[in-house]
């Protein structure tokens, strides 16, 4: 099934409501640094940075200058981030199509792994401001893209990649699409160009990829990027197969037939106990169950996991402050070494926090689910959006 069969009459964007969306224009930040110091700065991000109490206190300066032009490259995808995001929760419901948005600005510490592991630079990276549409099913991941296609205000960035029908060979099914910002105006020609990478994908896909992340957080591996215990890898990449097989989409190459993935999969799970490990995951992992009530009337949410499992949420009624924290967390991590991981993130409503980014709070009842169903010689069933 193709994304052409899902074509539809694309909506038109209502002013009013994008400028209420947005607010101010004035109050986004532009980049403060030329983009020849930009692309500088990508070369010395991807080295590494001298820490400690040896430091000198000139190399101090130089690299607290280094995440200051970091800082306000990323800073300045914010409009364009927020723009996306606004455009594509837009054809969401114009469409009626049931499923959540969340975004996010890269962690500087992903951004200088990928400048370490890749070809890119910092002034091409695709997703330093990235959106999440989540959606119920696979006819709406296809509806939407397809909608998208037809009128979208902001420019497909080369091709599309879809990891969907072309899975990844560790099992990753979701499609990407990188836009180009458009200006609307003289007030916004600062940001033309910049990148923000979309990701649509279905629930149960999104179940998957948090799961793979949440049990690297838990156990200190970095599986989301293959490194780590072969077992959870290759259950990952078996799993992965099971949920395209629900969806009816392809399986990557060279994965075995369902009979023997299911076979293969209870071994595994036998061996390593992965459904109790899962479920310690969720029964270890601390976080203040009361924020949802404190946080009502914020978008903003600064997450922080620590090395002990524990959860922080702040809310801030902000982009730009919560970026201004992140910012001090993050020299904190790079430059003295502490032990956490923080994301800031924007959500609809604080309910959808830990349905968006199930991860960091060990969240991973559903993918749990279906394994444990498999293991006990029950089939997996696409998840689908309670009414």
């Amino acid at each position: 099934m193709t994304s052409d069969s899902f074509a539809v009459v694309p909506p038109v964007q209502n002013e009013a409501d994008y400028l209420d969306f947005m607010g101010p224009m004035t109050e986004y930040p532009r980049l403060a640094y030329s983009m020849k110091a930009v692309r500088k700065v990508g070369d010395q991000l991807a080295k590494p940075i001298q820490f400690g109490r040896d430091i000198t206190v000139g190399h101090y300066v130089d690299t607290l200058e280094i995440f200051s032009i970091a800082n306000s490259w990323r800073d300045s995808h914010f409009l364009p981030m927020r723009s996306v995001r606004f455009s594509v929760g837009h054809h969401m419901r114009t469409l009626r199509l049931k499923g959540d948005m969340a975004s996010r600005p890269k962690r500087m510490a992903s951004i200088r792994r990928k400048l370490r592991e890749s070809t890119t630079n910092l002034d091409t990276m695709d997703d330093i401001g990235g959106c999440r549409a989540i959606m119920a099913d696979i006819k709406g991941v296809r509806s939407l893209l397809a909608s998208m296609r037809e009128n979208f205000p902001h420019e497909i960035h080369t091709r599309e990649f879809n990891y969907i029908d072309e899975p990844k060979p560790d099992g990753y099914r979701s499609h990407h699409i990188v836009f180009k910002y458009r200006p609307k105006n003289a007030d916004t020609e600062a940001f033309e160009g910049r990148r923000i990478e979309l990701q649509v994908r279905t629930r149960l896909q999104h179940s998957w990829a948090t799961a793979v992340e949440a049990v690297g957080l838990f156990r200190g591996q970095d599986l989301q990027h293959g490194k780590g215990e072969q077992d959870w890898l290759r259950l990952f990449q078996l799993m992965s197969a099971e949920f395209a097989l629900v969806e009816q989409c392809p399986v990557h190459i060279g994965v075995p037939d369902h009979n023997d993935r299911v076979r293969e999969l209870r071994d595994i799970n036998k061996r390593i106990g992965a459904t109790r490990i899962l479920e310690d995951i969720q029964n270890l992992t601390h976080y203040p169950e009361n924020f949802v009530r404190s946080t009502e009337k914020s978008r903003y949410y600064l997450i922080q996991y620590g090395g002990d499992h524990s959860v922080t949420i702040e809310p801030y009624r902000t982009l730009m402050l919560g970026a201004r924290t992140l910012e001090e967390i993050e020299k904190k991590i790079e430059l003295r070494g502490i032990d956490v991981k923080a994301v800031l993130v924007e959500v609809d409503k604080v309910e959808k926090l830990v349905e968006m980014y199930p991860n960091y709070f060990g969240d991973v009842s559903l993918f749990a689910r279906k394994l444990k169903s498999i293991c006990t010689e029950k089939a997996a069933i696409e998840y689908s959006l309670a009414p």
